[in-house]
């Protein structure tokens, strides 16, 4: 039996890097007691404002939460959402020395108007452009001073189709994490899909796993996840597959071993940010015991705890430590 206790402890010693899409998450709070005379719209009459760190950076906000050092490898705007979402890094010890910021891009700011806990809007501030040449070769040079620096024992590739991880980063990102010896985490998006070539884990949901492999329709069934594994990995000749289902839990497969773990029975309050802290979680835990069916326990465990709280929030390392022990024992 694992000692879960140890194995957080654990987490002290880990650098992580993430490499991917930052961006500032704001939410409006408020009442409605009317509509606007000016339009067929009702005015929010705003109470609140709060802002948070989303995209990547929530993976690395969870990577610390859970008490390792996370780093930042992005690039923002030079604009007033870079310096808001710097200073939130920083209240949070999660390092920036590695974020570059361009003239020729804003920082995304995704800007949620909520009512009565009801989302009644979200306008969304961004350019998805992928990153010029030049940015590209900037983003590089800091990546690799960074796993030069800092010995990184993971490297988390967070893709969120904003530009950031274009083929041409991916690709120089995993080959000097393979030059180094760095294990390397990814969570794709539909653009860049096939790109991850070579990766330690790779982990879509099934959502994203179907439209790549142009899947009518697939049943979360071990058989016919291990023949999506086999076919990701005809592809991707990556090492661990780790495939999110849901409200089924999630499968992994690694050389032969394969399995599906159920999730847990939750009161389901907002699903958003879920896989951030899947990742984070599975990226820790593998990085310090290479096991990868305890690193699937331990995610999908803090998957569905943080699926209890509303908005993009990091899962907490002692609310995460008590359910381990209660359901892993």
């Amino acid at each position: 039996m694992e000692n879960v206790g140890q194995l957080f402890q654990d987490f002290t010693n880990i650098k992580v890097g993430v490499i991917g899409d930052v961006m500032l998450d704001t939410y409006l709070w408020g009442g409605v007691d009317r509509i606007s005379p000016e339009a067929p719209v009702p005015i929010v009459s705003v109470s609140k404002k709060e802002q948070r760190i989303g995209g990547a950076g929530n993976v690395a906000l969870n990577l610390q939460s859970l008490g390792a050092q996370a780093f930042v490898i992005s690039m923002t705007g030079e604009d007033d959402d870079a310096v808001c979402l710097n200073q939130l890094f920083a209240n949070k010890g999660i390092d920036t020395n590695y974020i570059l910021r361009s003239n020729h891009r804003i920082t995304t700011n995704k800007t949620r108007i909520i009512s009565r806990n009801q989302q009644m809007m979200r306008l969304d501030a961004e350019i998805t452009n992928d990153l010029s040449e030049t940015e590209q070769e900037n983003l590089l040079s800091n990546f690799r001073a960074f796993v030069e620096n800092e010995k990184p024992q993971i490297v988390i590739l967070e893709d969120y189709n904003k530009g950031v991880l274009t083929e041409m980063v991916i690709k120089e990102v995993i080959a000097i994490c393979k030059e180094h010896e760095v294990l390397t985490a990814v969570d794709p998006k539909r653009k860049n899909f096939f790109a991850y070539q070579g990766v330690d884990i790779f982990k879509p949901n099934l959502k994203e796993v179907k439209e790549a492999l142009n899947l009518i329709s697939a049943s979360p069934e071990l058989p016919v996840l291990k023949d999506i594994h086999e076919a990701l990995r005809l592809q991707l000749h990556h090492y661990i597959s780790f495939i999110t289902l849901s409200e089924k839990g999630v499968f992994y497969q690694h050389g032969e071993s394969a399995n599906i773990i159920p999730s847990h029975i939750r009161n389901i309050a907002d699903v958003s940010g879920a896989g951030d802290t899947v990742i984070a979680v599975a990226s820790l835990v593998y990085a310090v015991r290479k096991n990868v069916h305890l690193m699937a326990e331990i995610a999908n465990i803090a998957g569905g705890l943080v699926c209890e709280q509303v908005g993009t929030a990091a899962i907490s390392k002692m609310a995460l430590l008590h359910e381990c022990e209660l359901l892993l024992s």
